[in-house]
């Protein structure tokens, strides 16, 4: 073979192979791009499938707010008794906390207090209960997750229907304020100061103590200074703070 042969072959051989390698290059960034637009699909189909979930969930939230919840505030002024009065109240009120959550409210710890003075003056004063609220020093300007106002607010409201239903209460004293990284809010009426054995404590004081674990805090009962009951609850103000 003559030289001009033997370079040819060469000639050839050096662009197949070149073509060769940029065919293999690219196969695989084609292989890339087709991976990456099948993540890219996946992920969109997820947040479609998440958002259209999110949404079907606060439809569904709404119309229980407006269909059972009409029907709550009816039984608020139809209610035979002040007791089930406030037990429609009350639950109407648990209504709407889950739809405030399902749309991630939370707020400002002065925020949430203010709204759970509003709440417990209204059903008080119903039952004919004086409400004292005694604010000890300022309050830090702290946002609260939604999960940790909505603990905060059923614990005070079940320590509220326990005055409205077994306390016989005229008066309640509701004193909060900060400790360090804590909060504390203490509740005292002057009722007949009939409480469960905290050793086999009722549903609602189960309840109550589930709700302030998870908010890695503490609650008890105490005989109150004024003849009734003092609920005594520590919450530590940041998650993470034992």
């Amino acid at each position: 073979m003559s030289v001009a042969a033997i370079a040819l072959v060469a000639l050839f051989a050096a662009t197949a192979a070149a073509l060769g390698w940029r065919l293999q290059r690219a196969r695989m960034a084609s292989t890339d791009a087709i991976a990456r637009l099948r993540e890219e699909l996946a992920q969109a189909v997820r947040e479609s499938s998440e958002r259209a979930a999110a949404a079907e969930r606060q439809r569904i939230y709404d119309d229980l707010h407006d269909d059972l919840g009409a029907k709550l505030l009816e039984l608020v002024y139809l209610a035979p008794s002040p007791e089930l009065a406030d037990r429609a109240r009350a639950a109407l009120q648990d209504l709407r906390d889950v739809v405030t959550r399902s749309r991630g409210a939370g707020g400002t710890l002065d925020q949430v207090l203010a709204d759970i003075r509003a709440e417990m003056q209204q059903r008080l004063a119903a039952a004919g209960i004086c409400l004292a609220w005694d604010p000890r020093g300022e309050l830090p300007e702290i946002e609260l997750a939604p999960e940790r106002s909505l603990h905060l607010y059923r614990i005070v409201r079940e320590a509220v229907s326990n005055v409205i239903r077994h306390a016989q209460a005229q008066r309640v004293r509701m004193r909060v304020g900060c400790d360090g990284d804590f909060v504390r809010i203490e509740l005292t009426d002057d009722g007949r100061g009939e409480t469960r054995d905290a050793a086999e404590p009722g549903t609602g004081m189960r309840a109550m103590r589930e709700r302030a674990a998870q908010l890695a805090g503490a609650i008890e009962w105490k005989p109150g200074t004024e003849g009734g009951t003092k609920v005594l609850l520590s919450v530590p103000l940041r998650e993470g703070v034992a």
